[in-house]
């Protein structure tokens, strides 16, 4: 029986992507008024890693077991106390902590995938309930794991036709004959961060960099047949770093081009497999978040090549959305509610995914 009385929670989101650039803290308000969900995110910052993290991060692929679970453990009591500093800084309670923790190994096609940052540490260190490891079960029905933003896009960002997030991976989610349907497009800062790093920058701010490039239409032309992106939305996909390791670094390291050329091109062929993944979808409302939205030059060729109407929003939703909706998955894993969506991962059924450490 659903309950229609108004309910709130109070809960702090952690996000960490891919390209590594530092932990997303979000303490986010979340009221649910006859089956309506409404947000607020009360105050957020981003904890930049030390290059000792960035490297413990990097390494834990290859770590040993021994080395890899001290660094699980570990990992989850930074996180925690990176948690405890925040609400004391910005005087706030969580009623709990929900945390995508940090992708070091996605392999869904072997049936494993795994973030690390373990629950318990994190509640030990900032002594509030935790809920964490979002993606395990619905590997284990058979799924992809991810993406897990899009039941956050249906319930809390309903109002655009489509939302699009431009991370270390761009995805998209959009509603398609009554059913969610959600899929990684294609690597964006996991690449592009790594060239400007080359370079000396930590990104191609502003995207100044491609846009003083050209493109190399022979590379553009193999990096758009990779046979990935030739599968259609209809099957669950979703890409990890051992697909961009495996992929795309051998085909980039082939090309000898400037660093600028290879930014301007890989821009091209990111805006082309986003028209793409919209391709035959020429109205509506398309809300783009992610650390992609800052550099005008991407922006710029998705709009050529896009004909939908681009949301920008505010400063706050751009940077942390994910943080947002990771939290809503913990509300709503709190709740026994599915946070998990068959029709984009693929599983055998809807699920309500996380493991919970109650504090």
């Amino acid at each position: 029986m659903t309950n229609l009385t108004p309910q709130t929670y109070n809960v702090i989101g952690l996000m960490s992507g891919t390209s590594l650039d530092g932990v997303d803290i979000a303490f986010c308000r979340f009221t649910v008024d006859k089956n309506k969900w409404h947000f607020e995110i009360v105050q957020a910052e981003t904890k930049a890693y030390t290059e000792e993290w960035r490297k413990r991060l990097l390494c834990s692929e290859t770590a040993d077991a021994v080395i890899f679970q001290q660094t699980h453990y570990e990992y989850g009591a930074y996180l925690g106390r990176l948690v405890s500093d925040f609400m004391i800084k910005h005087s706030v309670n969580a009623d709990f902590v929900s945390s995508h923790g940090h992708t070091i190994f996605h392999q869904p096609d072997k049936r494993f995938t795994v973030q690390i940052g373990a629950g318990s540490a994190i509640a030990a260190a900032c002594k509030t309930s935790v809920v964490y490891d979002f993606r395990s079960l619905d590997v284990a029905l058979g799924g992809q794991g991810a993406p897990l933003v899009p039941i956050g896009d249906k319930l809390l960002f309903h109002e655009y036709d489509y939302c699009l997030n431009l991370g270390g991976f761009a995805n998209v989610s959009y509603e398609h004959s009554g059913k969610r349907r959600a899929y990684d497009i294609c690597p964006v800062n996991i690449v592009m961060n790594e060239v400007a790093e080359r370079l000396g920058k930590a990104y191609d701010d502003k995207g100044e960099i491609a846009r003083s490039g050209m493109i190399s239409r022979y590379l553009l032309n193999e990096l758009n047949e990779l046979p990935y992106f030739r599968q259609p939305p209809e099957i669950p996909k979703s890409l990890g770093k051992e697909w961009v390791i495996q992929n795309l670094v051998p085909l980039l390291d082939q090309y000898e081009i400037e660093d600028n050329d290879l930014l301007c091109t890989f821009c091209e062929h990111i805006a082309a497999q986003i028209a793409r993944a919209l391709e035959g979808r020429k109205t509506g409302r398309m809300l783009i978040t992610g650390g992609g939205v800052y550099n005008d030059y991407l922006i710029e060729r998705i709009r050529e090549l896009v004909s939908l109407e681009i949301v920008i929003p505010e400063k706050q939703i751009i940077e942390y959305k994910e943080a947002l909706i990771f939290a809503f998955l913990g509300v709503l894993r709190m709740r026994n509610e599915v946070n998990c969506l068959k029709s984009v991962t693929g599983a055998r059924e809807d699920n309500c995914g996380g493991a919970v450490y109650h504090f």
